[in-house]
């Protein structure tokens, strides 16, 4: 089962397969939202959509190609799985170069189809997760006062006590100081785990 908060979107011009769609997966627990085109879809999409996006890669208008262009632009998280027709294979692969989770070729087993949705929920809650820890650990490090920072990075970068205390020219008893509130506030007692923390968000608190 996915997580309740979870829903599988469905982006197909076709009303019948659209509904039949619907049906299959609202019997199997999901909560589904569907839309009869690509700006559609667009025009509804934020950042806090969690779920799946389940596409046909040949659409009127806005194709389903165009759609997950746009959405990259926009830095979706939603993982996209493309419905497509036998010919349309080379372009659906060109889809997953593009970041697509997979695709299912037409007439598709409901199961197969179940499958992969399962597999593209689970992995959107688990970079979720990863993003919200991340937040969490960069909302740590802007807590931290401009000399707490200083004494952090120099911790990271294996830098003694005495040999902070010399390079600032403050007492090693002030260093030590500054340490320990480095580390409650961002919630370690461990050297080791927060150079780890603090690596796994480095391209965020130095943009």
């Amino acid at each position: 089962m996915s997580d309740t908060n979870q829903t599988v979107y469905v982006v197909e011009d076709d009303e019948a397969v659209r509904d039949s769609l619907a049906l299959m997966l609202r019997s199997a627990g999901l909560n589904v939202a569907t839309y009869s085109n690509a700006n559609a879809f667009l025009s509804a999409w934020n950042e806090d959509m969690s779920g799946c996006l389940v596409l046909d890669i040949r659409m009127p208008g806005m194709d389903g190609m165009e759609l997950q262009k746009a959405l990259n632009e926009q830095h979706s998280l939603l993982p996209i799985i493309f419905v497509t027709g036998h010919g349309d294979v080379p372009m659906a692969v060109e889809a997953m170069k593009h970041g697509a989770v997979d695709f299912i070729q037409k007439p598709y087993r409901e199961e197969e189809l179940l499958d992969k949705i399962q597999s593209a929920l689970k992995q959107d809650a688990e970079q979720r997760h990863s993003l919200q820890q991340k937040q969490d650990i960069v909302r740590r490090v802007q807590s931290l006062t401009p000399r707490e920072r200083e004494i952090m990075d120099r911790m990271i970068a294996g830098q003694a006590n005495k040999v902070i205390a010399i390079e600032l020219d403050i007492s090693q008893r002030t260093v030590e100081i500054h340490r320990s509130r480095v580390m409650h506030k961002m919630g370690t007692h461990s050297l080791a785990h927060l150079v780890r923390m603090v690596l796994s968000v480095k391209d965020l608190i130095d943009a």
